[in-house]
């Protein structure tokens, strides 16, 4: 039978209230990675001769490091590694203090109580609510941003403040124009820096202000780092945990997937405060086994060699010189980001003499049919549209090719701004 001769069974009256209820499965909305899909699959069959240019992936373009893969490939052969893992090894856990340190200078932090591995960060986000969430408790979450943690939250009963991320205030959120009540009722704020969409990094100074923020309205903060140690520049990578008084007030969760090239590994960690930890632990025993052993262990070989990370960095820095160069010469008004791989960049009001865009999304569509370039629209924080620098490319010489043709195939049209 189909999903859709299933729908007149009784198993359509049991889903629960939280995914819809007896209306599951029946909501026609078409979603936007879901039309990006499709308009993408049009696309290359209108043009099937044309090159398809996909700026929209958020993943990166190539293998974890040979180093790495040799590692797993070593332990998985381990009699010894092949049971449950359950809440972690004690390897990884002292790897991941002693990369925190290394890396982002967070000193102080016990390997034992103040860190536990993840089976990537999107797990840690969907479990945290249920360490802290009751019905009518209240999780901060920033627009645009990241769902999980709201999501779970409304699934607890709780419910979710938005913050809205804007332009002129470097896309960090405004703690200051959050409702005393709501700050009150407030058990988590959720923070992601370097940001995914805006590619927008924190300051020390402005963790020091959500430290004060947080010890006075007795929140608790989830600091989604998984882009953190990808910086240009210059930049030194910043964690949450490296400004005093951040431990006392929340955690930080770290993933592999991004900076190692891991994203299929499922690998990470959160650190921080120990009871949250702790609990975030009892939690999580209940969720999960662990992740594999060599996985592990091979994460652990990862985070003694940051240099992997350099060298992806370095070349993410490269590519979005290349990009941001290409779209301001085409009249855009793209700014480099401090981190991420992301370049997060305001569509054109129109095309001089065709067609107009009124908003993000109308922009991406017509990327993606009319020059087969795909990217991703976010239109919760004005009319943008997100490039990813995870484009697949061989080498410097094939990077400046694909950048090219991009800046070819837009430069047969006029933008309007």
């Amino acid at each position: 039978m189909s999903v859709e001769q299933y729908q007149s069974t009784f198993i359509q009256e049991q889903f629960a209230d939280r995914i819809g209820g007896s209306n599951y499965g029946k909501d026609t909305n078409i979603y936007k990675f879901e039309k990006i899909k499709r308009a993408k699959a049009a696309a290359k069959l209108a043009h099937p001769d044309v090159e398809l240019i996909d700026m929209g992936v958020g993943e990166p373009d190539e293998m974890a490091d040979a180093g790495v893969v040799a590692k797993l490939a070593e332990e998985a052969a381990k009699p010894e590694n092949r049971g449950y893992a359950d809440n972690g090894i004690p390897e990884f856990k002292a790897a991941a203090a002693k990369y925190l340190k290394e890396v982002f200078s967070v000193d102080g932090l016990d390997p034992v109580g103040e860190v536990l591995h993840t089976i990537g960060t999107k797990p840690a986000l969907a479990m945290l609510p249920s360490v802290f969430i009751n019905p009518g408790d209240v999780t901060i979450m920033t627009v645009p941003g990241y769902p999980v943690m709201g999501t779970h939250t409304k699934y607890l009963g709780g419910e979710v403040f938005n913050v809205q991320l804007t332009k002129e205030n470097n896309f960090l959120p405004d703690l200051d124009a959050i409702p005393e009540n709501i700050a009150r009722r407030a058990k988590l704020l959720y923070l992601n820096y370097p940001n995914n969409p805006t590619g927008a990094a924190a300051t020390a100074e402005f963790f020091a202000k959500v430290v004060a923020w947080a010890k006075k309205f007795n929140v608790v903060v989830v600091h989604d780092a998984p882009y953190a140690a990808l910086t240009y520049d210059g930049v030194r990578p910043l964690s949450f945990l490296s400004v005093p008084g951040a431990k006392d007030v929340g955690v930080e969760l770290h993933s592999l997937s991004k900076s190692y090239n891991m994203t299929g590994w499922r690998i990470g960690f959160i650190a921080g405060n120990p009871l949250i930890v702790k609990a975030f632990g009892d939690v999580k025993d209940n969720n999960d086994s662990g992740q594999f052993i060599a996985i592990q262990k091979a994460a652990a070989y990862g985070l003694a060699h940051p240099e992997i990370t350099e060298a992806i960095s370095a070349k993410y820095s490269r590519r979005h010189n290349l990009l941001v160069g290409a779209l301001n010469e085409l009249g855009f008004s793209a700014e480099k980001p401090k981190g991420s791989f992301f370049l997060y960049v305001e569509a054109p009001k129109g095309i001089k003499g065709g067609p107009s865009f009124e908003s993000g999304e109308a922009f991406s569509q017509y990327l993606i049919r009319e020059k087969l370039i795909s990217t991703v629209p976010w239109d919760d924080a004005g009319r943008f549209v997100r490039f990813s620098v995870t484009f697949i490319a061989q080498g410097e010489e094939e990077e400046r090719r694909v950048i090219d043709e991009i800046k070819r195939r837009l430069s047969d049209v006029e933008f309007e701004f």
